[in-house]
């Protein structure tokens, strides 16, 4: 976490965004001709400055032309428990996210290009597990794209990948090590997004936040062009390094094979080499700060403080969506927050309605206009852009004055302190100066104990005055002045309430198509699928499906087996049971499995997380109980399980009450143990095979032991199980409250 400035006062932020259609400001509290009552401001009580003029105009000119404002589904598993939404909750969210001049609005979606392995809160199923293996449906990274285009058509779409198979890596990490083969892994992805999707993808990315090898980004220019795919424009480097731009001026061949110089949370600067080269500036990876009423603030000051002070024309928040369970890395860092959908909960944030701010009143293909003629900083500090359309007949103003002590950003920004109150001036001239009526939206972030936070409210129009807006802004607002007359603030009314996960829990894995990822369970390292088990006694199972490592995006540790998570990060005192078939008739079964209670962590600090575990391992025939998934971790107990053979369904039960243990194997209590001390108090249930293998689980289920009842459901539930017959029809052994 980077906090921009340390502050000790109490601030107010205020996000407005203003359609100004006329101004004359004779009071000095109201300085604009409106019954709005947000359109007038207070008396001053604190710094002021005096009244600068600004000029609004196109007579040299415009600028750099605006690209979009997006985000990105991904790095990794961001969206995974949005599409287990049931109607009409999904399509309410979906709409706050993507259709136009209703919510956020964005222009453009980035998806991860899953590769099997982590890449910050979860795994995503790559298209291709191995060379000869190719499927376009895993995932929910296709619904999405389809889903956002179904509501906006012109969204454009950018794949990135954050990890890849181990095949792709050529078994030593390293995509580059067979450019080609890297080369036409992506291709395969573009195509088979086209092929069986019906979707164009617009940017393609190379690897993200890594080495960006000038060779491979050559040849994949060269085989996109040779396949039809001229029309995609590739970005890098996809990371925190300007130092690319050296390279650039270096290699006439690499620059040319490029479009998009995309950095990963610039900071409102960039160097002046990057400018003059003539690509397009891109904040690629952006925002990464939680979605509170700071957060909102934060994005405000990215959209305005960007274009700016750095020429930036583009701008994708990480991450759309905190569809992933508290507790988790980042946690509600998306623009809004969805990770309840055994309940519907949701909650639209403000970065929602700061991200309407921009998007509702300009799209790609407008120009910035130049600095000083529509681009600069305030006298006060806060910044103002201006944006108009090809045509020249619209015109598009946004102002903030966004304090870095209330609008915090996780990531380095610009941290210069606002004046209380400033009073501003705006001539328009060029184009605009026949403009007679502006447009006004207005946000209000209100910090103090008086709460009074407005949200993307509509104002009543005003006037321009011979040429002229006069202004008087308050510390922490945001106004977009313009004269396009849309724009709606959505509203698909109340969500139901939040509750936590349930405390018993379910899954036999039947209701799902061959292929899918379960609702709930979110792989965190390798890929789970539900497979066709071939036994009557089974029928559809969950598969452990990635046999090599991945080239893993957990730095400096990597994972050594696939992980599931699911639950609650608070729970502690709970019984979890699973069967495990380990296939000895394949050449790449894994050779055990495990259960885990109370891990203390989620996304890459899975990697290594205390917890209570229980590893059955037939390599050596032997079980035990340890605190954490490395093999260096400290063992409580161990025991021989000589009994048991490999290509059997076998059960696993892990039972954690306070401070013991109770490992059973096929409902025998095998181990006993005292856990003192504690290696966690509280944290997720995981599993999955002790290696990279084909391992197949069945019949999951958690019950949170604090109770005789809650017993007693376990008990019901194992008893219905093991009857396969009729009466679970009637008693769905899913159930999920």
């Amino acid at each position: 976490m980077y906090p921009s400035a340390v502050c000790f006062s109490l601030c107010v932020c205020v996000v407005v965004v203003v359609v100004v259609v006329g101004s004359d400001a004779d009071d000095d509290d109201v300085v604009v001709e409106s019954s709005d009552r947000y359109l007038r401001f207070f008396p001053f009580r604190g710094k002021k400055t005096s009244d600068p003029v600004f000029s609004i105009d196109d007579d040299r000119g415009v600028g750099r032309v605006f690209d979009g404002i997006g985000a990105i589904s991904g790095g990794g598993a961001t969206s995974k428990l949005l599409v287990s939404y049931k109607e009409p909750h999904r399509s309410n969210i979906l709409d706050y996210l993507f259709k136009p001049d209703f919510g956020a609005s964005l222009q453009i979606l980035k998806v991860e290009i899953g590769g099997d392995s982590q890449s910050s809160d979860g795994s995503e199923s790559s298209h291709m597990h191995t060379a000869m293996d190719q499927n376009y449906n895993r995932g929910y990274e296709w619904w999405l794209m389809k889903e956002a285009k179904k509501r906006n058509p012109d969204i454009k779409l950018y794949g990135l990948p954050w990890t890849f198979p181990g095949w792709v890596g050529s078994g030593v990490g390293n995509p580059f090590k067979n450019s080609t083969a890297t080369a036409h892994y992506v291709l395969n992805w573009i195509n088979g997004a086209a092929e069986h999707h019906n979707l164009t993808i617009d940017y393609i990315g190379v690897w993200n936040e890594r080495t960006c090898n000038p060779s491979y980004v050559k040849l994949l220019r060269r085989i996109l062009n040779e396949k039809g795919h001229s029309h995609i424009k590739i970005v890098v480097p996809d990371a925190m390094d300007w130092s690319i731009v050296d390279e650039l001026v270096k290699d006439k061949d690499y620059l040319d094979a490029i479009d998009i110089i995309g950095q990963h949370y610039p900071g409102a600067s960039s160097p002046k080499s990057a400018r003059g080269l003539g690509k397009r500036l891109w904040a690629s990876e952006e925002f990464s700060t939680p979605n509170s009423l700071s957060g909102g603030g934060c994005w405000a000051r990215v959209l305005n403080e960007s274009p700016v002070n750095a020429e930036i024309t583009s701008f994708i928040a990480w991450n759309l969506i905190a569809s992933y369970y508290d507790g988790f890395p980042y946690t509600q860092d998306g623009l809004m927050t969805a990770n309840e959908p055994w309940t519907g909960h949701y909650v639209v944030s403000s970065p929602i309605w700061m991200t309407a701010h921009h998007t509702q009143f300009y799209g790609p293909g407008w120009s910035y206009l130049l600095p000083h003629h529509g681009l600069g900083n305030l006298t006060g500090n806060g910044t103002y852009i201006a944006l108009t359309s090809t045509d020249r007949q619209h015109l598009t103003i946004v102002i903030e004055t966004m304090d870095a002590c209330d609008a915090v950003c996780d990531y380095p920004m610009p941290s210069k302190t606002v004046a209380d109150e400033q009073e501003i001036s705006f001539t328009l001239g060029g184009s605009f100066k026949n403009i007679r009526q502006l447009n006004v939206w207005h946000s209000y972030l209100d910090f103090s104990k008086d709460a009074k936070t407005v949200l993307f409210e509509k104002m009543s129009p005003i006037s321009v005055v011979n040429e002229k807006i006069q202004l008087t802004l308050r510390k922490n607002e945001i106004y977009t002045l313009t004269t396009l007359t849309n724009g709606q603030k959505g509203y698909h009314g109340t969500p139901p309430d939040s509750k936590p996960f349930p405390t018993q829990y379910s899954e036999d894995f039947e209701e799902y198509e061959i292929g899918a990822e379960p609702d709930l369970l979110s792989q965190q390292s390798g890929a789970f699928e539900v497979t066709d088990s071939g036994d009557k006694a089974h029928g559809k199972v969950l598969t452990q499906v990635v046999t090599q490592a991945p080239v893993d995006y957990s730095v400096p540790k990597v994972f050594e087996r696939p992980v599931s998570a699911f639950g609650d990060y608070s729970w502690r005192n709970a019984v979890v049971r699973i069967d495990v078939l380990l296939d000895k008739k394949s050449p790449n079964a894994a050779p055990g499995a495990y259960l885990g209670s109370q891990v203390n962590g989620g996304g890459m600090l899975l990697v290594d997380a205390p917890g209570i575990y229980y590893f059955v391992s037939l390599s050596n025939r032997k079980a035990r109980l340890t605190a954490c998934p490395e093999s260096k971790c400290k063992v409580f107990a161990e025991v021989d399980i000589k009994k048991l053979d490999c290509g059997r369904w076998f059960s696993m039960r892990l039972d954690v009450q306070n401070s013991t243990a109770l490992a059973y194997l096929n409902e025998e209590l095998i181990m006993s143990a005292e856990i003192l001390p504690l290696p966690s108090q509280n944290g997720f249930v995981v599993f999955g095979p002790e290696t990279f293998g084909i391992a197949h689980f069945d019949n999951l289920v958690l019950s949170r032991a604090e109770n005789r009842q809650e017993r007693a459901y376990l008990a019901e539930l194992e008893s219905r199980r093991k009857m396969r017959g009729p009466l679970l029809d009637e008693i769905p052994l899913n159930r999920r409250s």
